[in-house]
This record gives structure tokens, C-alpha cells and sequence, in this order.
């Protein structure tokens, strides 16, 4: 890999930059990682490049996430060679590519859900971001300024990924309680809930959020099966705190990672850090000890 994790697409909230901060809290090998908001399944994938894991869970709300992630770890080369035929179609376009992603945006409004489809609208919409409206449409504009991933970068980055991950992954579109549920001792558990500033009731531009105490509540229960887990959950940027942290009986540490300068408050003129908090079940805080250079703690 070169020192660098490849990736299929941007997505807005991908850890893909964050990776090798979150992993040296993981230990070097272990049974099996899961995640359960799996998003573009940044971790997962930092994981197979590095070998931590014999194999991976990956699961999102969002099949149609899910059906990028499976088309693109098992059948690397048919999504390629469809996603680049959807790609080059803008050029040709009667209209401008801007008008060609408002008309492949309502063919899978229309019901045409393919892995293809989904993966252009990820490729060519605002920051990468999964937004919905209430009537359940993807509602999401495209960036102007671009026309999305190059096909021939999107090809060398998903050849990739299957090839460390293809044959070691199972799959699922499920609420993140079932996963829970079937994890086992021996597994670790990485979540990236949907950001609580905005997700943590239902919110139009995420399929689900994702209830506070509820959340609490299923990570006590990994607690008590000895199932161990590591959570991105609130943060901090300047002087704002986001999002409320996890309850003290859970008997996590909180770990605040440095995220890099805030591009919002570079707009306003400022130059704020963004902290990104990660809590690792008791028995992951021993690894802590490993680490050369440890991160700020609170």
C-alpha cells in the first residue's frame, strides 16, 4: 500500500484521514472487526491494509452504501468498467454534466438502485454527502465545480481494496442493535454514529439517527458479554464543545484526536483545531501504554 490507505470515493465523516490515530489503539491482531455504521468503511479498510484483523463485518443502514462495498470487494472490475461507462456519459450529455447528474439523480429516485448509480451520486454530489428529503429521495446537489472521481484513480484504489479484503468479508444492511447482538468475545467493535449535533433524533439528511440513551444502554451491554469497542463519537473545535459524551459508568477512556485545522473557521478567518473523541473500552485502555507518543487525553 505504500503508507497509503486507498479509499473508493469521498464521504463526507469518513475517519479515512483519522485511521492511523484510531488504530494505534487496536490491538495488532485480533478475531474479527465490525462496524456497524460502516459508512464507506474507512476503518475497516486502514485495518485490512495493515493485516489487524482474519476478517471484517461491515454493515450500514444505507444498503445501497452497503451494495458499494460488496460490488467493489467482490466483483472489483464489473463495478469499474460500469461506473466508468456512467462517468463518461456526462461528457457526451445533451445537456451539461451538471444536468447529467440531476438525470442520473432521478433514475435512482425512480427506483434504478444500482451499485453504479449510487457510487457516481457519492462521486459527484456536495462534500460526498448522503442527504435524503422527507419523501425518502435522495436530495443532494452536485458540486459544480468538478466532475467527480476519475475512473482510472477509482480503479487502482478499489483493485486495492479487494484485494486485501475480498473473501474475508461479511455484509449486512441491519439497525446497529442486531450487530450487537451477534457479536461475540473475541471481536472488536468500531462505531462511528451518525454526529450527534444533528442525528441523534430523526433528521431528513440521514436515513436514522441514533437515540442517546439507547446507544448508552447497547454499549453496556458489550460491556457486560466482554465484548470490547472503540466509538468516534463527540468532539471540539476553538472554544464549542458537539455532542454529549458517554456516560462515566461505561468505563471508557476518552481519547481527544487532533483532526487538523476546522476549514469552516479558516472561511470565517480563524485558525481552530478540530478534536475528534474517541472512548475505548476498559479492556483496550492497557494498549494505551504502547503507544510512543500519546495523543491529549482528558
Amino acid at each position: 500500500m505504500n503508507g497509503r490507505v486507498p479509499h473508493i470515493v469521498q464521504y463526507q465523516g469518513s475517519k479515512r484521514i483519522l485511521a492511523p490515530q484510531i488504530l494505534q489503539y487496536m490491538p495488532q491482531r485480533f478475531r474479527r472487526l465490525v462496524e456497524p455504521f460502516s459508512g464507506m468503511a474507512a476503518i475497516s479498510i486502514a485495518a485490512a491494509a495493515e493485516g489487524r484483523a482474519e476478517s471484517y463485518y461491515i454493515n450500514d443502514l444505507n444498503k445501497h452504501i452497503v451494495s458499494i462495498l460488496i460490488d467493489a470487494i467482490n466483483s472489483p472490475e464489473e463495478l469499474i468498467n460500469k461506473y466508468s461507462l456512467l462517468w463518461n456519459e456526462q461528457f457526451a450529455f445533451s445537456g451539461s454534466h451538471v444536468e447529467h447528474f440531476y438525470h442520473v439523480r432521478e433514475r435512482y429516485n425512480e427506483g434504478e438502485h444500482t451499485s453504479e448509480i449510487m457510487l457516481y451520486l457519492l462521486a459527484r454530489c456536495v462534500k460526498g454527502a448522503v442527504r435524503y428529503g422527507k419523501d425518502g429521495k435522495f436530495n443532494q446537489s452536485p458540486d459544480k465545480r468538478r466532475n467527480g472521481t476519475n475512473p482510472q484513480n477509482l480503479a487502482h484504489n478499489v483493485r486495492q481494496i479487494s484485494s486485501i479484503m475480498k473473501g474475508r468479508v461479511n455484509f449486512s444492511a441491519v439497525d446497529y442493535k442486531e450487530i450487537f447482538k451477534k457479536a461475540e468475545p473475541g471481536d472488536l467493535i468500531y462505531m462511528d454514529p451518525p454526529y450527534q449535533g444533528v442525528s441523534d433524533t430523526r433528521d431528513n439528511r440521514y436515513l436514522s439517527g441514533v437515540d442517546f440513551n439507547e446507544f448508552a444502554a447497547a454499549l453496556d451491554t458489550l460491556n457486560r458479554k466482554g465484548i470490547d469497542f472503540i466509538v468516534s463519537y463527540d468532539g471540539a473545535c476553538g472554544d464549542q464543545c458537539y455532542g454529549k459524551e458517554l456516560p462515566q459508568s461505561l468505563k471508557c477512556e476518552k481519547i481527544m484526536l487532533n483532526a487538523g485545522l476546522s476549514s469552516q473557521s479558516t472561511l470565517l478567518g480563524k485558525r481552530n483545531t478540530t478534536y475528534e473523541a474517541l472512548y475505548l473500552s476498559e479492556r483496550l485502555i492497557p494498549l494505551m501504554q504502547n503507544i510512543p507518543q500519546q495523543i491529549s487525553i482528558m
